[in-house]
């Protein structure tokens, strides 16, 4: 029997096939225009109401900006509800609410969103994780754009009793903090009651924390309204496009994440749609053959009515098929085209082509599952294939694997090249066998006209696959039926590392012997097929991605620094504009505050950083070079070791103390006046003339505190606090 290698008629063409077994099907029943298909796609009020407080919240933070009558009522609304917190102020609730913004700033929000990354890649939620730190770029280029926008200072007419840097627009260490709560939401957080618990302690922190803030009085009311807004409209929107519940669910149980869930709403439309479009009146829904499945939710729906009792289904929805694009695009930039590596751009066009590939298979004589036709469910979002169900089948890794079983395999594998088609994945899962009969499923990837490569990697994951349950002898000494022995050895040349499914590869490393090695020992000597492909557009696609890669773990890096909650000011130039009335708010107790007057040619701003405590800016020159010269402005300073000398700043004292004049000129001067101190720190590129400092006496000046004072209370009503206008504490 073992000897006998003669080709068994199965498969050999469309008169071998048996009829398929008929289904008993009901009327059928068209959806009307304008009716619901059978799973509406959700409106998330949630999501859209998000969305729509950002938008309102963002257009009135610019409306009240632009025009001060409405600046006016924001500002007095907001010092109004500032000054019933400081109405309660005591030490210890201060030291608390400086405990909760420090524990909620800084670093305690960088290791809150570390720990968010970190948990994320541990559980393997990639497409969440691209999904949170794409987010959160979102929100740090958006954010940006704003805060300098909208550009406004701390609140007036109480006193700031807390640390802050920067202007107060959209809050960032409120829209740092929360964006990384509802990181921790949604990638971490299981959908149900687990997640509304979530949600409901992600309010209370964040409620606590914006309290806290407005205690100290370092942001205005409608600067955290906005910062929170963004912040949550922007990941909860990402989220739930990018990464649905019923596609990509964050669960803590073993299993595939593609496979979605059919109970619930989604079980009783799928009933509806069954019924509806295909006469079957559907009364269990089983999820069947998940561990061999990662494209699809497959199903085994038993029908009522019918001499056949289960059909099968494969539901496919808009994650499948997103999923796909990414798992192409990475195979193409690391391994080239090694075949048609285009994805399908919907799930109709996906669930279309798996029915033709079945009618095609079946047109050329190869066994497999009969189609019964497509079901939508959701139009455009999810679909499903429903066939013939092999009743009593089995796995070929799980049956009796005889010469027969073995024949059919080949003749399959033959049959497919001689039509000009692979079937791209050949595996245990994929081959069915039942009574001695070998059966094909899963057809999804099969390809017309495909490479040389392709079909020799089909006959060598075939020749595996028969070889786990038997041994590589034998299944060789049955082939040479089939083939010869040029093409056995350019399959096993072909067949290596990736070519083969995964589940395969996994059964080959259980098996105890070396099934790729001894089947090439058996085959013709041929050097391995490379499976590496070089191209432009592989180049081009890595390249780019790189570039991509790169410039957003830059920017989002940024995000998760302390650093990030400062995101600097605009240069104080003399006037009434915002960073003149911040540097004030900065050092409160300073009479003159330093400002740019006229940059002289070849100066010009290097940046600017205004915090609680401290304002500083630096001039870059083409010749002094970059930070030519830092100006930090502050309560007090040390001028020990400087040498007083006439002042060129009326109401100042000027002290100088030269460091170095050659080879590199850098010098310290300090201005005094009543509550503050400037201090100029010249530090020149090697070689320029310390001559050249005499422009920074003309590009930089001072202006009276008293100035912004009458102008605040000119223009908002209001107080700047600090020296000359006394504020509640």
């Amino acid at each position: 029997m073992g000897d006998d290698i003669r080709p068994v008629a199965a498969g050999n063409g469309p008169a071998s096939l048996p009829p398929g077994p008929a289904v008993h099907k009901d009327r059928r029943k068209r959806r009307p225009t304008g009716a619901p298909p059978p799973l509406p796609h959700p409106i998330t009020i949630s999501t859209t109401a998000w969305l729509i407080l950002g938008a309102v919240a963002l257009a009135g933070a610019f409306l009240a900006s632009q025009h001060t009558p409405w600046l006016r009522i924001d500002d007095r609304a907001s010092t109004w509800v500032l000054r019933l917190l400081a109405g309660i102020r005591t030490p210890w609730l201060t030291d608390v609410a400086n405990g909760i913004n420090g524990a909620g700033s800084g670093w305690g929000a960088t290791a809150l969103g570390l720990s968010v990354v970190a948990l994320t890649m541990a559980f393997r939620r990639w497409r969440h994780l691209l999904v949170f730190l794409g987010s959160v770029l979102f929100l740090e280029i958006a954010g940006t754009s704003i805060y300098f926008g909208l550009s406004r200072p701390r609140p007036y007419g109480v006193t700031i009793i807390g640390s802050w840097g920067g202007y107060s627009g959209v809050s960032p260490p409120a829209a740092v903090l929360t964006i990384f709560l509802m990181g921790a939401v949604y990638c971490l957080a299981v959908p149900g009651r687990p997640r509304t618990y979530t949600k409901a302690a992600v309010v209370a922190v964040v409620a606590v924390f914006c309290l806290a803030r407005l205690y100290l009085a370092v942001d205005h009311v409608d600067d955290l309204l906005l910062g929170v807004a963004l912040a949550v409209a922007i990941p909860v929107t990402a989220f739930r496009y990018f990464t649905p519940n019923e596609a990509f669910p964050v669960a803590y149980r073993r299993g595939n994440t593609a496979h979605v869930d059919v109970t619930g709403r989604r079980g009783q439309a799928i009933r509806q749609a069954v019924r509806d479009q295909l006469g079957l009146t559907v009364t269990e829904i089983k999820p069947v053959g998940l561990e061999s499945s990662a494209g699809s939710t497959p199903l085994r729906l038993r029908v009522e009515g019918s001499p056949e009792e289960f059909v099968f289904a494969k539901l496919y929805t808009k994650g499948h098929v997103r999923a796909d694009r990414w798992y192409k695009l990475w195979r193409t930039i690391l391994y080239g085209s090694l075949e048609d590596e285009h994805p399908f751009q919907t799930v109709r066009r996906l669930v279309e082509y798996e029915d033709y590939a079945l009618r095609l298979l079946q047109d050329i004589g190869v066994r497999t599952a009969r189609p019964y036709g497509i079901v939508e469910i959701t139009p455009e979002r999810e679909y499903m294939l429903v066939t013939e169900f092999h009743t009593g089948a089995v796995e070929i890794g799980e049956a009796d694997v005889d010469d027969t079983v073995i024949d059919q395999g080949l003749q399959l594998i033959r049959t497919l090249w001689d039509a000009g088609i692979a079937h791209r994945d050949i595996k245990p899962g994929n081959l069915m066998v039942r009574s001695g009969e070998l059966l094909l499923i899963d057809v999804a990837f099969v390809q017309v006209r495909p490479s040389p490569w392709r079909q020799a990697v089909d006959l060598g994951n075939m020749m595996l696959v028969l070889a786990v349950r038997t041994d590589p002898q034998r299944v060789y000494r049955r082939a040479l039926a089939y083939f010869t022995e040029a093409e056995l050895a350019e399959a096993f040349a072909a067949t290596r590392g990736v070519a083969s499914p995964t589940q395969l590869r996994a059964f080959m490393k259980r098996h105890p012997r070396d099934l790729l090695g001894e089947f090439r020992a058996l085959a013709p000597q041929r050097p391995p097929i490379a499976l590496q492909r070089w191209n432009i557009r592989r180049v081009a696609l890595a390249a780019a991605m790189l570039a991509v890669i790169t410039a957003a773990v830059g920017e989002t890096g940024n995000a998760f620094l302390p650093a990030a909650e400062n995101l600097g000011a605009y240069a104080p130039s003399c006037g009434t504009g915002h960073s003149m009335i911040l540097s004030a708010q900065a050092v409160p107790s300073a009479a003159l505050l330093p400002c740019i007057a006229v940059l002289p040619a070849g100066w010009s701003v290097g940046g600017t950083d205004i915090a609680s405590g401290r304002a500083s800016l630096w001039l870059d020159s083409d010749r002094a070079g970059p930070r030519a010269v830092t100006v930090t402005l502050t309560a007090t300073c040390d001028t020990s070791g400087a040498q007083q000398i006439p002042s060129d700043q009326p109401g100042t004292r000027r002290f100088e103390h030269p460091l170095s004049l050659a080879p590199q000129f850098s010098s310290l001067r300090f201005y005094t006046f009543p509550g503050g101190c400037a201090t100029y720190r010249f530090s020149f590129a090697q070689g320029t003339s310390p001559a050249l400092a005499v422009a920074v006496d003309n590009a930089l000046a001072f202006q009276s505190r008293s100035t912004l004072v009458n102008y605040v209370r000119h223009t908002e009503g209001l107080m700047l606090c600090g020296r000359d206008a006394a504020c509640p504490r």
